[in-house]
C-alpha cells in the first residue's frame, strides 16, 4: 500500500469521527432543557431573539445556532474548523459552571491521562519545547496574542483562557550545557468538569500549534486561526 493511500485514508478517517463527534454534539446541544442554566455554567451568553450562544474561545468571539448545531465567528463568515466547533460544542454541553480553584495539575492527574500521556506530550508538549525551549521569552510575546498573560511557574509560563473556565498553563524550563529544555502544560483541577481528557488532548494540541504559527508569522497569517 502507498504512502498516498494511507494518507488519504487517515484523513478520510478524520474527517468520518469529526463528523460523527460533530453530529453527536449537534444532538446533546438539542436535548439541553435549559439553555440559560448552560450559559451560566459555561460563561455564554444567551440571544433568546436568534435562538443563539455567545461564547469566548481563544481570544474571539463565536456563536452557537441552537436550532441546528452550527458555529460561526461573530462578524466574520469564514469557515470555523470542525475541530473548533467540536471543542466549542463538547465546552458548552459539559460545563458544569465549577468555581475555578486556582490549583494546577498535570495531564497525567486526569481520568487516563497517565495512560494517554505520551501522545498528549508528542503532539502538545514537545512543539512548545522544540521551539520556544532556546527562547523561552518568546512564548510570552505570542501568547498575548491569544490573550495569555504571565504565570509564575517554571523559567517562562502563560495562561491562556481557551473558554471562561478553562485556563491553560504552558510551562518552559530553560536548558543549559548540561540539560535540555523542558516543559509542560498545566490545568485548573476543575478542568474535567468542562472537558472530556480527549479534548483537553486536542485544546492542548490546538493552542500548542497556534503558539508555533504565531511565532514563525508575527500573527499576520490568516491560518493562524
Amino acid at each position: 500500500m502507498t504512502r498516498e493511500r494511507l494518507t488519504v485514508q487517515k484523513q478520510n478517517v478524520r474527517k468520518y469521527t469529526y463528523e460523527l463527534a460533530y453530529k453527536l454534539a449537534c444532538e446533546r446541544l438539542a436535548s439541553i432543557d435549559n439553555i440559560e442554566k448552560q450559559c451560566r455554567n459555561s460563561g455564554a451568553q444567551y440571544i433568546r431573539a436568534e435562538k443563539s450562544v455567545v461564547i469566548n474561545y481563544l481570544n474571539e468571539t463565536y456563536h452557537i445556532s441552537i436550532t441546528d448545531g452550527n458555529v460561526l465567528f461573530t462578524g466574520d463568515e469564514s469557515e470555523v474548523p470542525m475541530r473548533d466547533k467540536i471543542l466549542i460544542l463538547h465546552y458548552f454541553i459539559h460545563a458544569k459552571g465549577t468555581p475555578l480553584t486556582n490549583t494546577i495539575i498535570t495531564f497525567k492527574e486526569l481520568v487516563d491521562g497517565f495512560i494517554y500521556y505520551p501522545t498528549f506530550y508528542k503532539r502538545a508538549i514537545q512543539p512548545i519545547i522544540s521551539q520556544f525551549g532556546k527562547e523561552p521569552h518568546r512564548l510570552l510575546e505570542v501568547a498575548e496574542m491569544l490573550g495569555g498573560r504571565k504565570a509564575d511557574y517554571g523559567d517562562i509560563a502563560v495562561t491562556i483562557d481557551a473558554f471562561k473556565h478553562v485556563p491553560i498553563t504552558p510551562i518552559l524550563w530553560r536548558g543549559d550545557e548540561e540539560f535540555a529544555p523542558e516543559g509542560n502544560i498545566m490545568f485548573d483541577s476543575t478542568i474535567s468538569d468542562y472537558l472530556p481528557t480527549e479534548d483537553i488532548t486536542v485544546l492542548s494540541e490546538v493552542i500548542a500549534w497556534k503558539l508555533v504559527r504565531l511565532l514563525k508569522t508575527g500573527g499576520d497569517s490568516p491560518g493562524n486561526r
